[in-house]
């Protein structure tokens, strides 16, 4: 029994729906929690989340920003909260666990662990050096081009804006997790990293500004996480703040993936049966 982790799954690729449809559990008690960006269509993201909860014991998942991109080739043309309520509703029928169900308990050889999907979103926290405000940091990131698709696609309704929705789930989040006894461990899940630590290498770090929140940089320790896991970045590697590990387990695009010397592998471990 183990508790394993993918994000970043993209499966309107052809190469990343044969993986997708690969996927299979190392044993039939194994966990697989889903760090967001499934796909960009409703259709797409159903599909692969009915396929894999069909052969892992439980499957848990947060949304990624693509997940809750509204593309004119989707029919559904729901926008914002709308949209992820309407995935939420959708992925519940499916018996996988959302963000906004009860957290669940892995009981496995390392448990037991609280297992909390976060939905955080990012508020232009992560700002290019030199800059100060959200403005600074957009103007910056538009002279030199490095623009996320974010800004056209993922609508914030009813919110003013990404970095309102951002704060309100801010606080919903920090309300759940500050309920949870003091004793209980955790595994934090958000398809956003919760820690600046990881976008440091990035190629364009311009972009960092729509990977997180400083907000949540203490939450691995506040909230005693055995392990965060993450994805967005794709760049799949585990670092380690304060002592917790921080997983990144995106596939990626074909691109990215593909000229690697080695295939990607299936879920990375979090926690080991």
């Amino acid at each position: 029994m183990s508790l394993v982790a993918i994000s970043d799954l993209h499966v309107r690729h052809l190469e990343n729906r044969a993986f997708t449809e690969a996927l299979r559990p190392e044993s039939d008690d194994d966990w697989l929690l889903v760090a967001g960006d499934v796909a960009e269509t409703a259709g797409d993201i159903l599909w692969a989340m009915e396929l894999l909860s069909e052969r892992f014991s439980t499957v848990v998942w947060v949304p990624g920003n693509h997940d809750l991109w509204t593309v004119p080739s989707d029919p559904v043309q729901l926008r914002g909260e709308a949209r992820y309520q309407y995935l939420v509703n959708a992925l519940r029928d499916l018996g996988v666990h959302t963000p906004e169900d009860p957290y669940p308990t892995w009981h496995g050889p390392d448990g037991p662990v609280v297992v909390a999907p976060l939905f955080l979103l990012y508020d232009h926290t992560f700002r290019p050096e030199g800059t100060s405000t959200k403005e600074e940091a957009l103007a910056v990131a538009h002279a030199s081009g490095v623009v996320c698709t974010d800004e056209y696609l993922l609508h914030p309704d009813p919110h003013p804006g990404r970095d309102a929705w951002c704060r309100d789930r801010l606080a919903r989040t920090r309300a759940r997790l500050d309920a949870l006894p003091q004793d209980t461990p955790t595994v934090l899940v958000n398809h956003w990293p919760l820690v600046r630590e990881p976008t440091r290498i990035l190629r364009f770090p311009e972009f960092a500004q729509w990977c997180g929140t400083e907000e949540t940089a203490d939450w691995h320790t506040r909230y005693r996480a055995r392990a965060v896991v993450y994805g967005h970045l794709h760049i799949p590697r585990t670092i380690v703040v304060d002592d917790v590990p921080h997983i990144e387990v995106s596939l990626g695009y074909p691109r990215e993936w593909g000229p690697r010397p080695h295939p990607p592998q299936g879920p990375r471990p979090v926690l080991a049966g």
